[in-house]
C-alpha cells in the first residue's frame, strides 16, 4: 500500500480541524430546567444561544471550551429571531471570521458544532437550501434562510455553523418539520446590538386584537379588541372595523400584520385601509413601540 495519505483521510482530517475551530467558540449552557443546549461565544463576555431553548432566565451557567464552569446572566432575548444574549466571564474569544453571505449556496459543505456533557457535538452536511430574506413565525426578520441538510442533536441547538473554510455562518436551531436551520450571523449581529444596549429588540405596536375574516365580498382582519390609548385607538380605529390593506398592500392573516410590526416600523406612519359599516375608509397611524414584557 502507498504511504501517501488517501483523499478520504485528508478530508477527514480537514473536517476534524474545522470541528476544533467551532469547538473553541462553543459552550454548553446549563439552566435550572435541566435541558442541555449549546451557546456561541460571540465576543468577550457575551454568549449567544437559541432563545426558544432557554426556558428559564435564572440560575444559568456555562461550561467553557477549557472545561471551566462560570455563572451567566440573561442580557436579553428576541423571540422573533430566536436569539438570546448571555453575559459571563468568558475571557478572550478566539477569532472566527464571518462567512460572506454571497459565498454560500445550496450544496456547499457545512459543519454544525455544539457542546454537551462529554465535549463537542459535531454534525456534517450540506446547505440544503439558501434563500431569503424571510420572516419567522414570530414576526422576526432574518436576512437569509439557511436550511441545514443534517440531523441536529437537541443539545447542539444554539451552537455554531461553519462553512468549508471555517468561517461562521450562524447559529444552529431546529426549524419547522424537524428541518434544521442556521440563524444567519448578520441577523445575530443585529439582534445582539439591541440586546446588549437595550436588553430587548424593539417591536412595532398598534394596540389591536385581530382575527381573520373571509367571505365572497370581504377578506381581511376584523378588529376584536382595541386599546383606546394605543396608536391605533388614538387614530380612530374601532371594534368591528375590518383591516383590509396596509399602505395599499392587502392583508389576509395576523402573521402578515406581525411581520410588518418589525423593529424598523417603530415611529413610521402607515395608512390603514378599513371597511366600516360596509364603507371603505383610510386612517393614518404612527406605529408605537411595544412595551417590554
Amino acid at each position: 500500500m502507498s504511504d501517501l495519505p488517501s483523499p478520504l483521510a485528508a478530508f477527514s482530517d480537514q473536517l476534524a480541524a474545522l470541528a476544533a475551530l467551532g469547538a473553541a467558540r462553543t459552550v454548553a449552557v446549563h439552566g435550572r430546567d435541566g435541558r442541555a443546549r449549546s451557546g456561541l461565544l460571540w465576543a468577550e463576555g457575551l454568549v449567544v444561544t437559541a432563545e426558544e431553548a432557554l426556558e428559564r432566565d435564572d440560575e444559568l451557567a456555562l461550561t467553557l471550551p477549557d472545561g471551566r464552569q462560570v455563572p451567566a446572566t440573561l442580557a436579553g432575548r428576541d423571540p422573533g429571531t430566536d436569539v438570546a444574549l448571555l453575559r459571563a466571564a468568558t475571557g478572550p474569544v478566539p477569532p472566527l471570521p464571518l462567512a460572506p453571505p454571497a459565498a454560500l449556496a445550496a450544496g456547499h459543505l457545512l459543519l454544525a458544532v455544539g457542546r454537551a456533557e462529554h465535549g463537542p457535538l459535531v454534525a456534517f452536511g450540506l446547505a440544503a437550501q439558501v434563500g431569503g430574506p424571510w420572516r419567522s413565525m414570530r414576526g422576526g426578520r432574518l436576512e437569509r434562510r439557511i436550511q441545514l441538510g443534517l440531523r441536529l442533536d437537541p443539545a447542539a441547538e444554539g451552537g455554531a455553523v461553519l462553512d468549508h473554510a471555517g468561517r461562521l455562518l450562524g447559529m444552529a436551531v431546529p426549524g419547522p418539520r424537524r428541518r434544521a436551520l442556521a440563524i444567519p450571523a448578520e441577523t445575530i449581529a443585529r439582534s445582539v446590538e439591541q440586546l446588549r444596549t437595550r436588553g430587548r429588540v424593539a417591536r412595532g405596536y398598534l394596540g389591536l386584537a385581530l382575527q381573520p375574516v373571509r367571505s365572497e365580498a370581504l377578506r381581511g382582519l376584523i378588529v376584536v379588541g382595541a386599546d383606546p390609548q394605543s396608536p391605533a385607538g388614538k387614530a380612530g380605529v374601532l371594534l368591528g372595523d375590518v383591516l383590509v390593506a396596509w399602505d395599499g398592500a392587502p392583508l389576509a392573516s395576523v402573521r402578515e400584520m406581525l411581520a410588518r410590526l418589525d423593529p424598523e416600523s417603530v415611529g413610521a406612519d402607515v395608512a390603514l385601509d378599513l371597511i366600516r359599516g360596509g364603507h371603505p375608509i383610510r386612517i393614518s397611524v404612527r406605529i408605537g413601540e411595544r412595551a417590554a414584557a
